[in-house]
């Protein structure tokens, strides 16, 4: 089936993800408006996927990118966490972007997770990031992360349809098995 061209060109810009520390400790909107027009002026794009864990921080970055003419992926990634905590997150999340959506309607789409089969504790076994990608690498075949990662991902579309009205996508990752009609783009 052919949906014709993409024409979306785009980086993903960090606004502080945190993973054992924050990547980006310190957040001067200035400084983001200024990186978010080199990613539009000096690399030509015209999407950007804005990545983080404040919800403040990204609804910031994401209203820059939005005065900027840029279409925005926003991602927020509560990383290391249980699927309960990173669901009632996603809920919290949805509230922000549904503001940033009225704002500019056609301008911004949520993600709902960023490759949680290993970032979300619960789909794979294991409490830290080194020991689910151990169990992936040993257990990869027997397809057993599908089923969870599936059950996450409705209910991450369900915290998201809670209150965010726009396009809803997730940041795969290349060896998942995702039902994408769980995200529907309405």
């Amino acid at each position: 089936m052919y949906y014709g061209r993409v024409n979306r060109r785009g980086v993903s810009y960090d606004t502080g993800r945190v993973l054992g520390i924050n990547w980006r400790p310190s957040f001067d909107p200035e400084i983001v408006r200024g990186e978010l027009r080199i990613i539009r002026d000096d690399l030509h794009c015209n999407t950007v996927r804005i990545c983080g864990r404040d919800l403040g921080r990204l609804s910031a970055a994401g209203s820059i990118a939005l005065d900027l003419g840029l279409e925005v992926w926003l991602s927020p990634e509560l990383w290391g966490k249980s699927r309960k905590a990173t669901i009632a997150y996603l809920g919290q999340a949805a509230k922000a972007a549904e503001t940033l959506r009225q704002a500019s309607p056609d301008g911004i789409v949520l993600s709902v997770a960023s490759e949680p089969t290993l970032f979300t504790r619960g789909i794979v076994p294991g409490r830290t990031l080194m020991r689910r990608l151990a169990y992936l690498f040993r257990e990869f075949d027997t397809g057993e992360h599908v089923v969870p990662l599936r059950e996450f991902l409705a209910d991450a579309a369900r915290a998201a349809r809670s209150a965010f009205r726009g396009p809803l996508t997730y940041a795969s990752l290349i060896f998942e098995d995702v039902d994408w009609s769980l995200l529907p783009r309405r």
